[in-house]
């Protein structure tokens, strides 16, 4: 699954040739509506909407490779999918971890099991090789600040390299930034807040940690530990989890069940259990972090992010405190009035 950058649309892709474009308006509606792309000749397994939301990438179950469809508004309001004429050239010599376009637009990266990770330009010509030394890579990931491409594996870290490039807007070279240090076993996942500004990993040593990663890392200043928790689950099978776009919540999915653990305080708020019928396969927030979105069957599963609301409410009222002018109060306020709202019609107030 992906979402789109401008919040609109939520991409899906199974094993039935298609993807799906759903409106992410009609999330709260009886009625989903998608637009349908078909995949010729193959399925997707991997799903990304480019910035500008004109169109997606699919990495191809059989061909092994980046396939670029297009996306034209029809005058009826629906699209059109149009794949482009080729596919980008076959790379990998493993299986595919994750692909991933930066928010830039200057870049795309896919990552393989090996130890491979690749920087195209948009083209479909390889910029740059990253080897991981992971052994072997679970996952890896873009910034949403287009900066970095992290991965994790089989060492106990998580690696982050930045891509750079010149004022001209030309690919230079991708250099190691800094590395997440802490965890005794392999990584299964990471993922990064909406401003880069936080990371959060879960591992095999069964837990999870929250960190600091807005450190001046070419002065060799090292990510800060804020925060780590227990996740038992994490030490016998492999995890995805999704951060929230402010980092106040962490979700986390180990075979077909959703636990979401508030991140200031580490403790777990919300527990779904067996919510697919199979392992899940992907997990996200929306853009506004009021929504969180699972697959791993024929279906895609959406949750109100509660904890994420009563993250705002404690949050408000501490700073409602400590707020000394009327202007400054009014605002907190009315933040805290609406995740408070919000709340009582969920039927999640907490007494």
């Amino acid at each position: 699954m992906d979402f789109s950058s401008n919040g609109k649309y939520l991409a899906t892709c199974a094993d039935d040739r298609t993807v799906r474009i759903w409106s992410t308006k009609d999330f709260l509606q009886r009625e989903h509506r998608s637009m349908r792309a078909n995949v010729e000749l193959d399925h997707a397994i991997l799903v990304r909407f480019s910035p500008d939301c004109r169109a997606f990438i699919v990495w191809l179950a059989n061909g092994d490779t980046l396939r670029v469809f297009k996306m034209m508004k029809r005058d009826d309001g629906g699209y059109t999918f149009t794949a482009t004429p080729e596919d980008f050239p076959k790379k990998h010599k493993a299986p595919i971890v994750n692909i991933g376009i930066a928010d830039t637009g200057k870049f795309i990266m896919t990552a393989s099991s090996d130890t491979t990770i690749l920087i195209w330009n948009l083209k479909g010509q390889v910029l740059s090789t990253i080897n991981t030394n992971h052994m072997n890579n679970t996952y890896a990931a873009i910034s949403p600040c287009s900066r970095f491409v992290a991965s994790c594996g089989f060492t106990p870290d998580v690696k982050v390299w930045e891509v750079c490039f010149g004022k001209k807007g030309d690919f230079q070279e991708v250099v190691r930034a800094f590395e997440l240090k802490g965890h005794s076993a392999a990584v299964h996942f990471f993922a990064f807040s909406n401003d880069s500004r936080r990371m959060a990993s879960v591992s095999k040593d069964g837990t999870w940690k929250l960190w600091d990663t807005d450190v001046e890392y070419k002065k060799q200043q090292d990510p800060y530990l804020l925060r780590t928790g227990r996740f038992e689950e994490a030490s016998t099978v492999p995890c995805r989890l999704a951060l929230s776009p402010d980092a106040q919540v962490l979700a986390l999915a180990s075979g077909s069940s959703i636990h979401l653990y508030n991140t200031r305080r580490g403790e777990k708020e919300e527990s779904f259990e067996q919510v697919h019928g199979e392992c899940i396969s992907d997990l996200s927030f929306d853009i506004t972090g009021r929504l969180l979105a699972s697959c791993g069957d024929r279906a895609v599963r959406l949750f109100h992010n509660t904890p994420g609301y009563r993250a705002v409410v404690e949050e408000m009222q501490a700073l409602l405190k400590r707020a000394s002018n009327e202007s400054t109060r009014q605002r907190l306020q009315q933040q805290l009035t609406q995740a408070q709202e919000a709340l009582k019609n969920l039927g999640a107030l907490k007494k």
